[in-house]
């Protein structure tokens, strides 16, 4: 597996210079942590590093696809992921100028693979749904005395233990009009 790590004298060769990056990450342990998740795609990430004396900030793109069960189906869902992100990782000396969230290093390493893992497991939906509920693999969408139904259609619904007193109140708007 490919980490996006750098020491910080493999990144201060980039210091005032662009530093590029287009890597190709696995990250499957995601997985461990949300079983959800039944696949990782291959993440590509992709942007730049921009280095100064007392900080470094990755511009990055993460894009690739989980796969995770219809909450209506349990069918797999290829869920795509394109999320842009900022990262600044403060050196030792330097002090927090800004607003924006930060990272201190620790040691001599920059690592930014647990910092991708971490927006991957934010990105998963609370839910999720397929397109094609008749599929074989999918549950069932209704049964004996049972059906899957819609929340719009149910809202337009009345409860029939309540219907007497949805007439109740058309006979009160008849007999105060006259």
């Amino acid at each position: 597996m490919i980490h996006l790590k750098w020491t910080l004298n493999q990144l201060q060769k980039y210091r005032n210079k662009e530093f590029p990056i287009d890597e190709i990450v696995r990250i499957d342990d995601i997985k461990k942590d949300d079983p959800t998740i039944r696949e990782v795609s291959p993440m590509h990430i992709t942007g730049h590093g921009d280095i100064d004396s007392s900080k470094v900030t990755f511009h990055l793109k993460i894009e690739g696809y989980l796969i995770l069960p219809c909450s209506r189906t349990l069918v797999d869902v290829k869920y795509p992921i394109n999320v842009e992100t900022t990262e600044t990782f403060l050196l030792q000396d330097s002090v927090v100028q800004s607003e924006e969230e930060t990272h201190r290093v620790k040691g001599e390493v920059i690592d930014i693979t647990p910092i991708i893992r971490e927006i991957l497991l934010l990105e998963v939906p609370m839910q999720v749904f397929c397109d094609d509920v008749e599929s074989e693999d999918a549950a069932p969408q209704s049964g004996k005395d049972w059906e899957v139904i819609s929340e719009e259609s149910e809202s337009n619904k009345i409860d029939p233990r309540l219907a007497g007193l949805a007439k109740f109140f058309d006979e009160d708007k008849s007999s105060s009009e006259s």
